[in-house]
């Protein structure tokens, strides 16, 4: 059936009647899930962040990546929705989108659909893998230093912690259903406000000065700070999957909905902890802002182990899209009767790569820097702004504006990458060579 085809009967398709969901989730579980999957570590590195670029570029480019990163996710669930009634098929994950995109875009580019499809999935593979590897080191880090503060005598490097956080992390990652992980999300989400509470209350506990602060900084550290950013708001990969298990999936996008809350939620805890944060610690700010806490004090000691938590309590959900990748490919090799057996070996095995990774690049700040600027640039902005102006090619709108906008959105993408991915590199050299020296 060719696209002129398909348009005439896609009004008479409606995927939402056609969705059956096994465990279908709520609007309050999918904004829970949707601010948990970009929210985490991301967060507490603002005040990084804004140390990179100064307080007024920090505000204002927080802002605008915000918008640009809500705007991406809403253009590639539009497109996803369109592709769908297409198609006539009840919903579509995020390769399958890339795939139907090009298969119904111009003639041209029909050819690379399936190129498409494998190439957005690697993506998503490597973003997820990078996250679970930055969530690995987050939570070692933390335990490390209570550990060190209230335990001295038992001093091991951060490695041994992460091997001690396998075990734990490989049971939590044998939840298979989205709604059960949402119940997690919701706890996470609540130890992370006590955390984002916490940093405030020492943010606020001392003299804050703006005159020794920078509104601009450094413009050659600009690149670290959309990179953190970027990282921080980003958390498409989950999307797709949030969306096709809601139980009303048409209150995911419009005014309100829970891309909408979600978003202005993520912006708002973003910019306050990012801003404060920076005019309270300056330029000694580490890669999170609860490294920089007191560590005797005990409201510091609760933030850390909140963090912890919320962290421990989110890696499932990450770590959700990177089996999710694996299965759709291995699912045909195992038998129907040691599927059980099968799953949770994989799903162990998955885990344990995961925090190797983290275990042989325990540089925190800088793996943050690189996910944000290569992956999350090329899985949050230039993919969806790709897909959209290839599905929509027949219609651009009034002076093809759809085009430039998209343009502009794949230039601001590759211009993180590149930027991003340069400084991060330079500053891994520098440190490994100060190491050595």
């Amino acid at each position: 059936m060719s696209k002129e085809e398909k348009q005439d009967t896609k009004e008479e398709y409606n995927p939402f009647e056609h969705r059956v969901v096994e465990k279908p989730s709520s609007d309050v579980r999918a904004t829970a899930n949707i601010i948990k999957a970009s929210l985490g570590s991301g967060l507490l590195a603002g005040p990084l962040a804004f140390a990179n670029s100064g307080w007024g570029i920090g505000l204002l480019g927080t802002f605008l990546v915000g918008l640009i990163c809500g705007h991406c996710v809403h253009i590639l669930v539009k497109t996803s929705r369109g592709c769908c009634k297409l198609e006539r098929k009840p919903q579509l994950n995020y390769a399958e989108t890339c795939k139907a995109a090009f298969q119904n875009g111009p003639k041209c580019v029909r050819p690379y659909a399936a190129g498409a499809s494998i190439f957005a999935e690697i993506a998503m593979l490597l973003t997820y893998v990078g996250v679970c590897c930055i969530y690995t080191i987050l939570i070692s880090d933390s335990i490390k230093q209570l550990i060190d503060r209230y335990v001295p005598s038992f001093n091991l490097a951060i490695e041994y912690y992460c091997l001690i956080t396998l075990v734990p992390i490989c049971l939590l990652c044998q939840i298979k259903y989205l709604k059960w992980l949402a119940l997690f999300s919701l706890l996470a989400n609540l130890f992370l406000f006590l955390t984002y509470l916490i940093c405030l209350y020492y943010v606020f506990g001392d003299e804050i000065s703006i005159a020794d602060k920078r509104a601009v900084g450094d413009p050659a550290r600009f690149p670290a700070f959309i990179s953190t950013v970027i990282f921080a708001m980003e958390g498409i990969g989950v999307v797709m999957p949030v969306e096709n298990a809601m139980k009303k999936p048409q209150h995911f996008l419009g005014f309100p909905s829970v891309l909408f809350v979600a978003m202005s939620m993520i912006v708002f805890f973003y910019s306050t902890l990012g801003l404060f944060g920076y005019l309270r610690y300056g330029d000694v700010l580490r890669g999170s802002i609860t490294l920089n806490l007191p560590i005797d004090d005990w409201p510091a000691v609760c933030a850390k182990v909140f963090i912890a938590l919320s962290i421990f309590f989110t890696y499932p959900l990450q770590y959700f899209v990177v089996y999710d990748i694996f299965k759709k490919y291995a699912d045909p090799y195992f038998s129907d009767k040691y599927r059980v057996v099968t799953d949770v070996t994989t799903r162990t095995i998955g885990v344990c790569i995961c925090v190797g990774l983290g275990i042989a690049l325990p540089l925190l700040e800088q793996i943050i820097n690189l996910v944000g600027a290569c992956f999350y640039s090329i899985l949050g902005l230039i993919i969806p702004g790709i897909i959209e102006t290839v599905f929509k090619w027949e219609n651009l709108g009034k002076c093809k504006w759809v085009l430039w906008k998209n343009i502009i959105i794949v230039l601001f993408g590759l211009g993180s990458l590149v930027s991003g991915c340069t400084v991060t590199i330079m500053d891994i050299i520098k440190i490994l060579h100060n190491k050595t020296d």
